[in-house]
């Protein structure tokens, strides 16, 4: 029977069922995954893919798409279903390889990997609360490029939030912030099918999630059991005509749909078994021996959308000419940001600062020059966690994006950590240069976020000020001490624990030259001394390490590292330790993990393997450093939390003090010459 002589529910029914299917035997062949949650949800994909949006699977970086985020990652396989069957690059040997290695239908959908992905999800709430940012990122970017009869930015973000979405806190930190700005353009749907991993959802939850977001000032539709497809693009489309706020869709969906597992949390985490699927498709009307079919009928309806697609595209493309002809500045501005291009000529004249004059704080060298990247990045854009007094992290004269108003640059995203990490994700994801910013302790909170932008490749920078003892009285409870090792740990991420200004400016700059990494800054609350610029490479955070003070021979009888604001207290030793004969190479290593991606020639050069006398110095745990100093080196570090009171009481208590170093490093040296 051919499309146009098939009934068209009778068609729309064999489409949604060809989703079911495809997941169901993806998941079985591949003996793990979650096949429930696709079989319920395939009728909002298919009305979403099909019905509602604007995309074209022949390019999937169409600026003016909607973007779709599945934060229910766990049921990766409706997202890949949908994609091959509207005709995205993916194949039906790409679904039978379902979790296998180096295929790109990976167990949680992973952007970059796998084409017509907007965000990699898996974490529950982390696509919930990127969507916040996908859509934010929309209206500001409206707000700058949109002109009467051009409007060029105007596309929607939709996401689907499962249960556990709902539960995690991060999906609540930016709700709420996406109600109280205002999001129109953000429309996530809450799949409430009662079930999750380990059994039913009211052994752990009982709230009214849509009462919760009403209270966050979110539009808010509950259809209940009414899957029927009219139903949800009604729904849909009514939310997209709310333009003050954002919009919550309930669907009360039965997990496992038409199986013998059905509304069991059996359905979720694990395959449905050979007997269930045979029973499961002939519920479905299907041939129970049949594996990984397609219709044909269904197959040609789905690639409709890449018809339709180019068609969105090319009347977009004729708008966007027009708007060039009207507007070619901004045009070009336009196209740079979803380019990923950066102004030209932006990074020249990174601010230097003179050695001699008053000490300064890296938090607030950190401040200065994010005033010199904003003029030369206009698309810098980003806020701190109710701190930005503390993290100087405002940008002068650029206003500040609150509801109805998203021309601003700074936001605010109150004492929400977590949420806020993902925010700026899902701005980053959108083109934006995007920062938050936080005090370094409270980095734990948003950890998943961080990871998150590493995996994603996405380059995000991450600001944390007070970055050790030195922060003083407020004493332990905000005091980090494992969280820098704990950062290195993450692949692909940079730490920069910058000595002074000059370290910090140059951090800047290696950070917004990044395109597929994120940036981590770990910045002083208290004033430090500013190096000579003379003595700071250009490329010192490029390479990791240098030395910023050689000794008095070319073979030096120690050898002294150092980040942060303990290089100054070495630079302090090594004078002490020079003055009594001892030849003291001092090494500042503002970012451990470039330095440990250069060549044995450099870091040999940096760090001689004939000097065994080696000690590094770092207010935090040592964890880590014996790499550098060697099995008879020693590092100086943090094995206990801190001490409440002034910073360099705390610092002398603990043995950070020149004396207390040379004193080591001297006895170091003897020891090895006893041997």
């Amino acid at each position: 029977m051919s499309t146009t002589e098939m009934d068209t529910r009778t068609l729309d029914e064999l489409c949604i069922n060809t989703i079911r299917t495809l997941s169901m035997d993806a998941v079985q062949k591949a003996n793990s995954g979650h096949p429930g949650t696709p079989m319920a949800l395939a009728p909002l994909a298919y009305v979403l893919y099909t019905r509602i949006m604007r995309h074209n699977p022949s390019n999937d970086d169409w600026p003016d798409r909607d973007r779709f985020v599945l934060s229910a990652g766990h049921a990766s396989m409706l997202l890949y279903s949908m994609l091959y069957l509207t005709g995205y690059p993916l194949t039906l040997e790409d679904i039978e390889n379902f979790r296998k290695v180096g295929s790109p239908t990976a167990g949680h959908p992973e952007r970059k990997y796998t084409p017509g992905i907007d965000a990699t999800t898996g974490p529950l709430g982390q696509g919930l609360s990127m969507a916040v940012g996908l859509a934010l990122a929309e209206r500001m970017l409206a707000a700058r490029f949109n002109e009467p009869g051009h409007e060029v930015v105007d596309h929607y973000t939709f996401t689907v939030a499962s249960d556990g979405d709902m539960q995690e806190g991060v999906g609540s930190e930016a709700s709420s912030f996406a109600g109280h700005v205002g999001l129109g353009h953000l429309i996530a749907f809450y799949d409430d099918n009662k079930i999750q991993l380990a059994g039913p959802v009211d052994e752990t939850m009982d709230e009214d999630v849509a009462a919760r977001y009403e209270a966050y000032g979110w539009h808010v539709q509950n259809l209940g059991e009414d899957l029927e497809l009219d139903s949800i693009e009604r729904a849909t489309r009514a939310a997209m005509e709310v333009e003050d706020r954002p919009s919550l869709i309930v669907l009360r969906t039965h997990i496992g749909y038409g199986s013998p597992k059905q509304d069991s949390y059996k359905a979720h985490g694990s395959p449905l078994g050979e007997e269930a699927i045979r029973e499961t498709k002939e519920f479905y009307g299907w041939d129970p021996d049949a594996h990984f079919a397609v219709p044909e009928e269904a197959l040609a309806h789905f690639r409709e959308c890449c018809d339709r697609g180019r068609q969105l595209e090319e009347e977009w493309n004729e708008r966007f000419a027009a708007y060039r002809e009207a507007h070619p500045d901004r045009a070009t501005d336009f196209e740079a940001i979803f380019a990923g291009r950066m102004p030209e000529g932006w990074d020249a004249d990174v601010p230097r600062f003179e050695a001699g004059g008053d000490e300064i704080a890296t938090r607030k060298a950190s401040g200065k020059a994010i005033q010199w990247a904003a003029k030369a990045v206009p698309h810098l854009v980003g806020g701190a966690a109710d701190l930005a007094p503390s993290t100087n992290t405002d940008i002068e004269d650029a206003g500040d994006v609150q509801r109805g108003s998203y021309e601003g640059r700074n936001l605010r995203f109150g004492v929400r950590e977590h949420g806020m990490g993902a925010i700026v994700n899902g701005l980053t994801l959108h083109g934006f240069r995007g920062y938050g910013s936080t005090f370094l302790i409270f980095s734990d909170y948003m950890r998943g976020a961080i990871r998150l932008s590493a995996l994603m490749k996405l380059p995000s920078i991450w600001i944390f000020t007070h970055d050790s003892i030195g922060l003083g009285e407020d004493g332990p409870t905000h005091q980090p001490i494992e969280q820098l090792v704990g950062l290195r740990a993450v692949p692909r991420l940079n730490v920069i624990r910058p000595a002074d200004a000059n370290e910090t400016a140059l951090g800047w700059r290696f950070a917004l030259r990044q395109t597929e990494a994120p940036s981590v800054f770990a910045l002083s609350r208290q004033n430090l001394p500013v190096l000579d610029p003379g003595t700071v490479p250009d490329d010192a955070i490029e390479r990791g390490a240098y030395v910023l003070r050689e000794g008095s021979s070319p073979e030096p009888d120690l050898i002294l590292m150092a980040t942060g604001s303990e290089v100054a207290i070495c630079v302090a030793a090594a004078e002490r330790l020079e003055g009594e004969g001892v030849a003291t190479r001092l090494v500042s290593m503002p970012c451990v993990d470039r330095f440990a991606q250069q060549d044995a020639t450099y870091r040999d050069r940096v760090l001689p393997p004939s000097c065994r006398a080696r000690v590094s110095v770092e207010a935090a745990s040592p964890l880590g450093w014996d790499r550098w100093v060697g099995d008879e080196g020693e590092a100086i570090g943090m094995e206990t939390f801190g001490e409440s009171g002034p910073y360099k009481d705390v610092y002398e208590h603990f043995g950070f003090t020149p004396e207390r170093v040379a004193e080591r490093g001297r006895a170091l040296v003897e020891r090895l010459r006893r041997r």
